[in-house]
């Protein structure tokens, strides 16, 4: 008796998941510019290189939300009650995930 595997593969499509974390990675650069950017004398407390940790910090978060986006496709395929969850899912993981990258990069400096 032969075992029959009734999971259908679907292919990981790299050059996708590389733009869904370049645009994740971008929005946050752009959100967390907004913020250190509009320092203009820095708290002496903060070191002389308190901007790399916020600028490293919030694109990366932001880019791991963009994986998770992309891992999200299996349910986009379900059909459109699926694909509707899976789209509110994205939004709601990347917004998290964002508002955690802030917290975490301007922790010790703007944070506090």
């Amino acid at each position: 008796m032969t075992e029959k595997n009734n999971f259908t593969t679907q292919p990981f499509n790299t050059p996708l998941l590389i733009k869904r974390v370049l645009i994740g990675a971008a929005i946050g650069l752009v959100i967390i510019l907004s913020f250190v950017l509009r320092v203009k004398t820095p708290h002496p407390d903060w070191g002389q290189y308190w901007l790399i940790q916020p600028l490293l910090v919030t694109p990366m978060a932001g880019a791991a939300a963009g994986v998770c986006n992309h891992f999200l496709d299996f349910l986009r395929n379900e059909g459109k009650t699926q694909r509707i969850v899976a789209n509110i899912l994205a939004v709601i993981i990347y917004i998290i995930g964002l508002w955690m990258g802030i917290v975490l990069g301007l922790h010790g400096t703007m944070w506090n």
